[in-house]
């Protein structure tokens, strides 16, 4: 009996030796296997932030070349009204030195031809006094279209 108490105990602290160092091996391979992850979890978070930088460089240089463009436009739209507020100052200067009859047959063929516009943009120009001369020369049907255009003009600058 004590003989078999002893191999019992024997072969218990074998196994108990063994699946200790089974348990001490597992214990290390999960110890690496964590290593080896923080590792890659690094890495991948060392790269995301690598290419964030990158992305955020990136949308500020979009950001500045916008509005380098944007600043361009601006420029440009103001060139083109100051050309197209100048070539309007020349275009009136011609007409108030224009007789008026002949004047108002331009006049009358700009909007037959569907011109009216600029022919309104060319009369907000001219000096009142020949306006109203060159409104006696008009046919009465332009001259009321025109009429309309400057009573309106004047009710949206005023309100």
């Amino acid at each position: 009996m004590v003989f078999a108490v002893i191999i019992f105990t024997t072969s218990f602290l074998f196994s108990a030796d063994d699946t200790t160092s089974k348990f001490i091996k597992q214990r290390i391979e999960i110890r690496e296997l964590k290593k080896e992850l923080n590792e890659f979890y690094n890495k991948k978070e060392a790269e995301y932030k690598q290419r964030k930088k990158e992305l955020e460089d990136l949308l500020s240089k979009i950001e500045k070349e916008k509005k380098q463009i944007q600043t361009l436009r601006d420029q440009n739209l103001e060139i083109l009204q100051d050309i197209k507020g100048e070539v309007k100052t020349k275009t009136a200067k011609i007409y108030n030195g224009m007789k008026p009859k002949v004047s108002a047959e331009i006049f009358n063929k700009m909007i037959d031809e569907g011109n009216i516009e600029d022919v309104f943009d060319i009369i907000l120009k001219l000096k009142e006094k020949k306006v109203t001369l060159i409104m006696r020369y008009l046919s009465v049907k332009n001259a009321s279209l025109l009429t309309l255009m400057l009573k309106d003009y004047n009710n949206k600058t005023k309100g």
